[in-house]
């Protein structure tokens, strides 16, 4: 399994009155995890679309399950288990500096010619980047 993660402090914009992390920044975390991951590997999401290839999101999923707060320092994980065909999954989460789980969830993504929008085969470039690190 590729495993990968990223830390960062919990900034006051993402929270809310109570000093809890809204919602709709856990969904941004998941992207962050998966954008430095590609970074890591030496191939961003910049780089894929100078290739011709979009990656939008198909699916996304996110059950929350402990509240992140101001002055939490949270880890943001992607993982994915198999290397894509048409489609890519990767299953994430964020923890706190606790171990908690702060939310868990799951990202389908597609690949699109950038000219036409019609689906395409997962890059061979990013395939051949996740079997190496699987």
């Amino acid at each position: 399994m590729l495993h990968y993660e990223t830390t960062f402090p919990v900034r006051y914009y993402e929270t809310d009155q109570m000093g809890v992390v809204h919602h709709s920044n856990y969904l941004r975390y998941f992207e962050c995890a998966r954008n430095t991951m590609m970074d890591s590997w030496g191939y961003s999401i910049v780089d894929c679309e100078r290739d011709g290839i979009l990656i939008p999101i198909v699916t996304a999923s996110c059950r929350f399950r402990y509240p992140a707060r101001m002055g939490d320092t949270l880890t943001a994980v992607a993982e994915i288990e198999k290397t894509p065909l048409a489609k890519l999954i990767v299953k994430q989460r964020v923890v706190n500096q606790d171990g908690k789980i702060c939310a868990e969830g799951e990202v389908t993504l597609g690949f699109l010619d950038k000219q036409t929008f019609y689906p395409v085969r997962c890059p061979e470039k990013i395939v051949k980047l996740i079997e190496e690190n699987i």
